[in-house]
């Protein structure tokens, strides 16, 4: 798989096989992810690789917990904008109508949420973290970061899931895996495993604007 195909064939997964994951191969991922782009070479993302009884037992804590209030950061600001709030609706839109999920239907649209509590079934969930003192810079380099693992994960035969909705459930999580919650922030989860290919949830559109009202070309 090269890079363009690599980047086409990412999503977002919200439903996993009962398949099992070789750790030495998300090892492997992680250790060519460590070349990812970091400005003055801070490194700044740290993570937790969590599978097995000590993935259940942290998400086993996050049922029986209620979600923190507030929650580590904010990633819902661009609604403010009629644009983006927009987008968001339209993808709502896509990823509860794959599944027959009326956009009135709150029960079940919050029982699809919950899922992510057990990261949709992935076997392996790589808990993302940081020193709080880190910027807005720092906060970029760990998303290209994630962005290079994402993309190994692919060429690896592996399907993934970015999970900011994790920030709800920081404090616990960061207590369940014994990091500090005064000195770091817990950014996401990334949820890693082989996607149910037959789940309908994994195959609605993903829509995206046009080049050119991202870009401008000078010259």
């Amino acid at each position: 798989m090269n890079v363009t195909e690599a980047v086409a064939a990412r999503r977002s997964t919200r439903a996993f096989l009962d398949k099992p994951v070789d750790l030495a191969v998300i090892r492997r991922i992680l250790d060519k992810a460590r070349f990812a782009p970091s400005g003055c070479n801070f490194q700044p993302w740290r993570g937790t690789v969590l599978s097995g009884a000590k993935l259940r037992e942290v998400q086993d804590a996050m049922s029986a917990s209620q979600p923190q209030d507030p929650a580590e950061y904010s990633w819902s600001d661009p609604e403010q904008s009629p644009e983006h709030l927009g987008r968001l609706k339209e993808l709502g839109g896509l990823l509860y109508g794959s599944m027959g999920i009326e956009r009135g239907d709150k029960d079940l649209r919050e029982e699809f949420a919950r899922q992510n509590i057990r990261s949709f079934g992935a076997p392996v969930v790589l808990m993302v973290h940081f020193e709080r003192f880190m910027g807005p810079p720092q906060w970029s380099d760990v998303g290209m970061w994630l962005q290079t693992i994402m993309l190994l994960c692919q060429e690896e035969g592996f399907d993934t899931c970015p999970q900011e909705w994790m920030a709800m459930y920081a404090r616990v999580i960061k207590e369940q895996i014994g990091v500090s919650d005064e000195e770091q922030i817990l950014f996401c989860g990334i949820a890693i495993g082989y996607g149910d290919h037959s789940a309908s949830v994994n195959h609605f559109e993903r829509p995206r604007i046009a080049l050119d009202d991202q870009v401008r070309f000078l010259s």
